[in-house]
């Protein structure tokens, strides 16, 4: 005889209940490592009471090896749409106390359900991750259900902002679906990236690793560059995020949201010749001129610890949200090399496809030399800054403020490859190679056939630094718009992003353009 109505309200309100309620042993393992549960961190991420879950009743179909008895709702992920700060988000959460957050095909359709409706409504889309990684009784049909994920991470690229938080394991051809996303956020200690796990190493390779050792927050944020930032705690990481999408549009239709600057946007910086020195081989620390610029000297700096020779970021002036790009002279002298072309690059692009003005600082001496960057092919990746400076369309302010030598000060946005405005400090270098180099080039046989080589070298340098020194020759030639004093420099860049702000651009039709990645 067929249930009745009120029957099957209370068994589904029964059934919700106990989802939301969990396994109790499984939670206390989960706070007993430090970390939050799934909807713990959902209810921390979002605004109170703003999320709404969908397919929370979702289980597995597949009734072999032992999955007829283990399945349960939710498949191991918690999805749904909430907000932050009052603007809509899409999120999904992967569920450690639900058969160990492990990947099935309901459980990938879930994910990629979420990436999908957010890319279709056009709001960001947040994945917490914590996963022992695919469930292997489920065979092809979870290898085909991730594809499918990274399908729709691919199909979301420049669409949506795309955020990824590893909170957890995040292990083998999963891990893939993070690096699809725009921004990777990783808690140290608890959190773990890598394809290949610790056992098949040792199988394959007789070498012993941790799993941290393998692909722990410190790796990822200071070898391989695939973190973009590092929290000590789930709640640290939680509030990274919602500082993050402050600064994001919903999609690439809309501009970033503007601010209240609580900042004066005539303000002068009267101390910035000062922490930059006059003489160029003197290092200081450009995060130092980046926190006087900005309003209230707020900056948000991804890879810190990663590829250091150069800085990239998000901050605001005037309350205009942007993406800034400098040259960091603590770190070898500022130059550029491959780690740090493929960092600028992909944040380039990153602020290319969010309507994010570029601000790039320039102190740079040249490429690294030597053997080991020529073998890692500096030149490939070196050519990725100039491609996307050159292919983005959204305003891009430069200030030269010491020294631009050779194919490096192109990599760093001049007026011909795309920059709209170019400023430079009194006092700066710009030439194909500093003073030393070229005199060597220029005057070698001059030099070597002097009876003082040393006195001739040094009158060739003095004259070499005269001609090219200033800003006399950047602004007769057109290189620059304007010299300007240090201290006006967060003024006149605001006045510039001003007149920039109704800026449209087309490039030429095509399929799409071939990076060298």
């Amino acid at each position: 005889m067929p249930r009745s109505r009120e029957e099957i309200t209370k068994r589904l309100l029964a059934l919700e209940e106990r989802v939301l309620r969990g396994d109790e042993r499984a939670i206390a393992k989960q706070h007993a490592e430090g970390k939050l549960t799934a909807r713990e961190r959902i209810e921390r991420l979002l605004d109170p009471d703003s999320f709404v879950e969908e397919f929370m009743l979702a289980e597995t179909q597949c009734r072999e090896f032992g999955m007829a008895e283990r399945r349960q709702p939710t498949d191991g992920v918690v999805t749904g749409h909430g907000r932050i700060d009052g603007r809509p988000v899409y999120v999904f959460a992967q569920d450690r106390t639900v058969l160990a957050g492990a990947v099935g095909s309901v459980h990938a359709e879930k994910i990629s359900y979420a990436i999908d409706t957010a890319a279709r409504l056009g709001v960001p889309v947040i994945g917490l991750f914590d996963s022992v990684g695919a469930r292997t009784p489920e065979g092809l049909d979870v290898t085909k259900a991730i594809g499918k994920i990274f399908f729709s991470n691919t199909q979301a690229s420049g669409v949506i902002p795309q955020i990824s938080a590893i909170m957890g394991p995040c292990i083998g051809v999963a891990s893939y679906s993070p690096a699809l996303t725009d921004i990777i956020l990783m808690v140290r200690g608890t959190s773990q990236m890598f394809i290949t796990g610790p056992p098949v190493i040792k199988e394959v390779l007789g070498e012993e690793v941790t799993m941290e050792e393998l692909g722990g927050a410190k790796v990822h944020s200071e070898v391989s560059g695939v973190a973009d930032l590092v929290a000590k705690s789930d709640e640290e990481c939680l509030g990274q995020i919602r500082r993050l999408l402050g600064f994001l549009p919903a999609s690439f239709r809309e501009g970033p949201p503007r601010a209240e600057p609580g900042d004066d946007p005539d303000r002068l910086v009267e101390d910035l010749d000062q922490v930059v020195p006059e003489d160029m081989r003197k290092p200081y620390s450009m995060l130092e001129v980046i926190a006087r610029l900005v309003d209230r000297g707020e900056f948000l700096e991804l890879k810190p610890r990663f590829a250091r020779n150069l800085v990239i970021g998000l901050a605001r002036m005037d309350g205009r949200p942007l993406g800034i790009v400098a040259n960091q002279p603590m770190f070898l002298g500022g130059s550029l090399d491959a780690d740090c072309s493929d960092k600028a690059a992909r944040f380039i692009r990153f602020c290319d496809a969010f309507n994010l003005p570029i601000l790039t600082l320039v102190d740079v001496p040249g490429f690294f030399p030597g053997t080991r960057q020529e073998k890692m092919g500096i030149i490939r990746h070196g050519a990725k800054m100039l491609y996307a400076y050159s292919e983005s369309t959204v305003p891009k302010i430069t200030v030269v403020l010491r020294k631009g030598y050779g194919g490096a000060k192109q990599a760093m946005c001049t007026r011909e490859t795309g920059a709209d405005q170019v400023f430079v400090w009194p006092g700066v270098e710009l030439a194909v190679m500093g003073a030393g180099g070229a005199v060597n080039v220029l005057y070698r046989k001059e030099i070597e056939a002097a009876p003082d080589p040393d006195t001739v070298r040094q009158q060739k340098i003095e004259e070499y630094e005269e001609r090219f020194t200033g800003p006399f020759d950047a602004i007769s030639k057109q290189y620059a718009q304007a010299a300007i004093l240090p201290a006006q420099t967060r003024r006149r860049v605001i006045r510039a992003l001003r007149v920039l702000e109704t800026k449209q651009q087309d490039r030429p039709a095509k399929k799409h353009g071939l990076m060298p990645v």
